[in-house]
């Protein structure tokens, strides 16, 4: 090889001139990288004399090339390179060409270690770094902390060593690269330690964490923003280490971030870092954060910082102290019970939003509306407090309190749109004055306060109307239509968007009172489902289609007919316009035409089905990319992006600095900066995305189009079933729920005798062999996923799957031997909060490690933030209907979690006491008499709750106990209690709300049909029938008019002499609403009427009613 050629060509890689440095490239890796001799050169070069930016590329080359070609040199050129390399390495006074230097010394040592050669070079490292010479200890340092990211698990031996030196390095007097070397180090030492095997270890490197918070300290305070940003990214890996690594020392972290993160003489950087701790504190060890009890600091420190922002508008993406406020508060909301986080930001919630500065306005705003998603029930049951003053600053003189408002407004109704929609008039009238004074006050297209706030108003009309009925959004439409109808013609794209999708909502709420605006609405916006010469064209276009979707399930079939066809073809046709949210719109939009036209749909379905079973089955490879900068903290990490398995490098210091401006001959992108690698993961997030709307919309096709369908179905089960173990948990939860409803949908094809099961197993109808089929492999595929899945949304909605299935098509699903055993196991695990989707570092500790504070932790004795509950709630859930559908053969599964249940119906949150005591009640209905053998636990707690504070409580206890004493043969118990019960019925009868009455009316009467001579009928029937008709609980009539019919066919006297006060009740509860009565119970009490009319005709008479019942009307 020409040597003096290649070093000729290398140097014109770093000429100003493109196309020389482009020419060059190309020779470079056509003629001479494919040959060991140009590493050998590259080598040369590194430790030459050359100029610093030359050899920084050099080193950035020789690296790519040490895995190519090492190995081939000549071994007896080896060491004088080696010995080369590292003097060279160590004398240098360029930190970037030192740091590519000792990448290199790293690529060849993980080859030469693996054969057995270089073996002293630790030795020398080790020397290096306790040097007397500065530069020699940075060098050292650096050269071991990149070996033991790259070959860690062969240095397990040497880590005592290696602890014991960076424990004197990490106090270096006077280098800080040292500290931060040493700190990189250990580091990735921690990575490799398991408490188990090595608690010295961990020991040692627990030890040092007050050193290393002291170099984060003095790089915060010398302004040293890239030794500050390395630090904090120690801290961050120590997190996902073994949880001792940081035990001892966690709370006192977590209090030095905070009082960063609140240092207003900090730099933006620091503060926003350490917000960002504290973030994956609250991820990674949410149990040891709750059972600190911070989260009220955290809250109310966020709440201040977010003083600061000024004018920021809070959803803009570039990262400041005030928006990382924002979003620790929603990561606080998420994941901790709303006592330590909703609870204190209320209290103090008045001294903001009451403040006379709007500042201090804007971030009590900004932090409540931010709280919303996290904890919506509990902010439900303040609501009627929140949304005065929400209100009142909505009104506010200042712009950015309004906006501040908006936002808020816009944030409840997205999680709270029924509840919200019940002050429409307020809301809306308030949100139609803003819009018109924003449309008036615009003064073009560069005003973007007021752009802003159209946009805004538009968007709250089009979450705020999804919360409505169809007769409230009625009486709006007359001054809502015309108003957004103008704004289609608007010059700014993003208001004629947020315009479009408004008027698409509130059509699709208003029914059918939008038709006498449909026509006009599709006349103008027509034009739009074409465009498509812009990104903002099409962006549009998508918008347009969704708005048209909607609009059709207003109006229906009939009316849409004309527009089917043409908007058939234009989403086609959005398939391959390279847009992959049009993509998604054009699947969205069949699934609505599925919804509206059933089996009519039929002519589209063969080319919506291959589209979408084309993009279901669409490649996803593996994906290397380089990141440079933005990638640091993934570097060397395959990663899962939205369904995608990326391998993230990044740049190393030498490479980012050539790469400022050099053309990398290993054809990574000119400028470090340069977007296009985070263009590749956008397309690969797009591929999955699309991937979880097309699984959707294939679960509302079959649906809803099921007959037609069923040619599909072989192919679908076949294509969606591996997807139930995607690597993106969307299209993982979008494919379980389209498995469950398909075979909801195969089984309501059955003859109609076998839809009809009955409870418990052996079963006493079979589903037909397709069917049973089918069952099966759903089963089988995702009970294993429902045991192991780690994201707790996908739990949830696999919960909720498994619970409706098992409600509409009975015990078929579960009649396997095989398949009850996962579902008591993952069952009892969710119950317990030991399933993985609930698990976090903290509860990772291993029994033998020291200092291990988490251990104490007992997540059961915890208060459940609202997300975690719901994943409880929702095993409850599937808990009912294994109850229901297995019937007294349930009373062997109910031994497993009665504990659990107990321990719930005891907690210290009402909603969890009020939920397990409501299931306690169905497990008993379903038990039946196979509940006698636990009719004392059952009664010792449900006494206790028939005192509780909370009213559905208590409402759910006095109707469980009516089903015990119903359904149970211990009567010895029973005897026990009785009298007691009836007492406490008496004043329960008298109390309103959370369906009490209604419930202790049932427990009165099952008492009363059970036991009749032991209840005082003088006294029990009157109260009864006082109370009647029920207005909450209509399931509660059957037991009630059971009672009154059985009683007036005995002919007891009490209520027969009750019967002029019955026979208004009856002429209500035979009226409307009609589900007040089951057709058995009607069937009764138009008995009954008969009876009384037959015997009185003229006190019926005087209901004409009932008069009409009794004629057989």
């Amino acid at each position: 090889m020409d040597t003096k050629k290649f070093v000729q060509l290398f140097g014109e890689v770093l000429a100003p001139d493109t196309a020389r440095v482009k020419a060059a490239t190309a020779t470079l890796k056509a003629d001479y990288y494919p040959h060991p001799q140009s590493l050998s050169i590259l080598l040369q070069l590194l430790v030459s004399d050359e100029s610093t930016s030359l050899r920084q590329l050099a080193a950035s080359q020789a690296r790519s090339l040490v895995s190519k070609h090492w190995k081939t040199l000549p071994d007896g050129q080896k060491p004088t390179i080696r010995q080369h390399l590292l003097e060279r390495t160590l004398s240098e006074e360029q930190q970037l060409v030192r740091h590519g230097a000792a990448r290199v010394i790293t690529a060849i040592a993980k080859i030469d270690l693996n054969n057995g050669q270089w073996l002293d070079l630790f030795d020398t490292l080790v020397q290096a770094a306790g040097s007397r010479t500065p530069r020699h200890r940075e060098v050292g340092t650096y050269v071991l902390f990149t070996t033991i990211e790259a070959i860690g698990e062969d240095l397990t031996a040497k880590v005592p060593q290696l602890l014991e030196l960076f424990g004197k390095t990490i106090n270096d007097p006077q280098s800080a690269e040292v500290k931060i070397n040493s700190m990189l180090a250990l580091s990735r030492i921690a990575i490799l330690l398991d408490a188990d095997e090595d608690a010295a270890s961990i020991s040692k490197i627990e030890s040092l964490i007050p050193q290393m918070v002291g170099v984060l300290k003095q790089a915060i305070d010398a302004e040293d923003e890239d030794r500050t940003t390395q630090s904090f990214e120690v801290f961050q890996t120590l997190l996902g280490c073994d949880s001792s690594v940081l035990n001892k020392h966690f709370k006192d972290l977590v209090q030095f971030m905070t009082n960063i993160a609140a240092d207003t003489d900090a730099e933006e950087d620091a503060r926003t870092q350490a917000l960002s701790f504290l973030m994956q504190c609250v991820r990674f060890k949410k149990l040891r954060i709750q059972g600190m009890k911070v989260g009220e600091q955290l809250t109310l420190k966020c709440l201040e910082i977010i003083t600061e922002m000024g004018d920021e508008d809070a959803a803009d993406e570039e990262v400041t102290t005030g928006r990382s406020a924002l979003a620790l508060i929603d990561v606080l909301a998420e994941s901790l019970p709303p006592s330590q986080v909703v609870v204190p930001l209320l209290h103090n919630l008045g001294a903001y939003v009451n403040s006379p500065d709007p500042d201090r306005r804007k971030a009590g705003l900004l932090a409540l509306g931010t709280c919303v998603e996290g904890a919506p029930d509990f902010i439900n049951t303040q609501l009627h407090e929140i949304l005065p003053l929400v209100l009142r600053l909505f009104n506010d003189d200042d712009d950015k309190v309004r906006r501040a408002a908006l936002d808020t407004i816009m944030r409840l109704a997205e999680d709270l749109a029924e509840d919200l929609g019940k002050e429409h008039a307020k809301l809306i009238p308030a949100l139609v004055k803003h819009l018109d004074t924003a449309i008036r006050q615009a003064s073009g297209s560069d005003d973007k306060k007021n752009i802003d706030a159209i946009k805004a108003c538009c968007n709250a009309l089009d979450t705020l109307s999804e919360g409505l009925d169809a007769d409230t959004v009625k009486e709006y439409l007359p001054e809502l239509v015309p108003r957004l109808s103008r704004l289609f013609t608007h010059p700014d794209f993003k208001i004629k968007a947020a315009a479009i999708g408004a008027l698409g909502a509130i059509g699709a709420s208003a029914e059918a009172a939008f038709t006498p605006y449909f026509e006009q609405t599709m006349n103008s916006l027509s034009d739009y489902v074409q465009i498509k010469d812009s990104e903002e064209e099409l962006d549009l276009r998508c918008t347009t289609c969704d708005a048209m979707g909607a609009m059709a399930s207003a109006v229906g079939a009939k009316a849409f007919q004309r527009y089917v066809r043409p908007l058939m073809q234009a989403t086609e046709e959005g398939l391959h316009l390279d847009h992959p949210k049009l993509r998604e719109t054009s699947f969205l939009f069949w699934g609505n035409m599925a919804k509206v036209y059933k089996d009519e749909f039929k002519p589209f379905l063969e080319g919506v089905v291959k589209a979408i079973f084309d993009s279901l089955e669409s490649e996803e490879s593996e994906l290397e990319v380089e990141l440079g900068e933005e990638g640091a903290d993934l570097a060397g990490k395959e990663v899962t992006i939205a369904g995608k398995k990326v391998k993230v490098a990044a740049f190393s210091e030498d490479e980012l600095a050539a790469a400022s401006d050099i053309e990398d001959l290993d054809g990574m992108e000119d400028d470090a900066s340069d977007d296009s690698d985070w263009d590749d993961l956008t397309a690969v997030t797009a591929v999955a995305q699309e991937k979880e709307i097309a699984v959707e919309v294939v679960g509302d096709i079959l649906t809803h189009a099921t007959q037609p369908y069923i040619p599909y179905i072989e192919k679908t089960v076949e294509v969606i079933l591996p997807l139930t173990e995607h690597s993106y948990e969307g299209v993982r939860r979008a494919a379980i729920g389209t498995l469950y409803r398909l075979y909801a949908a195969v089984w309501g094809l059955q003859p109609e005798e076998i839809q009809k099961w009955e409870p418990g197993l052996p079963l006493k109808q079979k589903p037909t062999d397709e069917v049973a089929k089918l069952g099966e492999i759903i089963t089988t595929s995702t009970l294993s996923v429902w045991g192991d899945e780690e994201d707790r949304a996908t739990v949830t909605d696999l919960n909720r799957n498994i619970a409706a299935t098992l409600n509409l098509t009975g015990p078929s699903l579960i009649s396997s031997p095989k398949t009850l055993t996962p579902i008591s196991e993952t069952l009892v695990a969710l119950l317990t909060r030991k399933h993985p989707c609930q698990t976090d570092f903290s509860t990772l500790t291993s029994p033998g490690s020291s200092n291990s504070p988490d251990e104490d932790l007992d997540p059961g004795a915890l208060e459940s933030s609202e997300y975690d509950w719901l994943v409880i709630d929702t095993a409850l859930d599937v808990l009912v209907s294994l109850a229901h559908v297995l019937g007294p053969t349930f009373a062997e599964f109910y031994k497993l979690v009665e504990k659990t249940l107990f321990r719930f119906a005891s907690g210290s949150e009402a909603y969890e006491r009020s939920t397990a005591v409501g299931v306690l009640a169905e497990c008993i209905r379903s038990m039946d008499v196979a509940v006698t053998p636990h009719t004392a636990p059952l009664f010792k707690v449900l006494m206790h709750r028939l005192n509780d504070e909370d009213a559905g409580t208590k409402s759910n206890a006095v109707f469980a106990v009516g089903l015990l004493i119903a359904t149970s043969q211990d009567d010895k118990e029973i005897q026990r209690h009785f009298n007691t019960v009836l007492a406490k019925l008496e004043p329960m009868l008298q109390e309103d709300g959370a369906r009490l009455k209604d419930n202790a009316a049932g427990c009165a009467a099952r008492m009363a049909v059970k036991y009749e001579d032991k209840v005082p009928l003088g006294a029990v029937v009157p109260a009864l029938v006082g109370v009647l008709p029920l207005k909450e609980d209509f399931e509660e009539n059957e037991p009630v008019w059971g009672c009154v019919v059985r009683l007036y066919s005995a002919g007891e006297p009490t209520i027969l002499g009750l019967t002029p006060r019955l026979l208004p009740i009856l002429e209500q509860v035979l009226g409307e609403p009609q589900e007040q009565l089951n057709e058995k119970t009607r069937e009764q009490v138009v008995e009954m009427v008969r009876f009384i009319h037959g015997k009185q005709p003229q006190m019926v008479g005087e209901y004409p009613g009932l008069v009409a019942v009794a004629r057989g009307g």
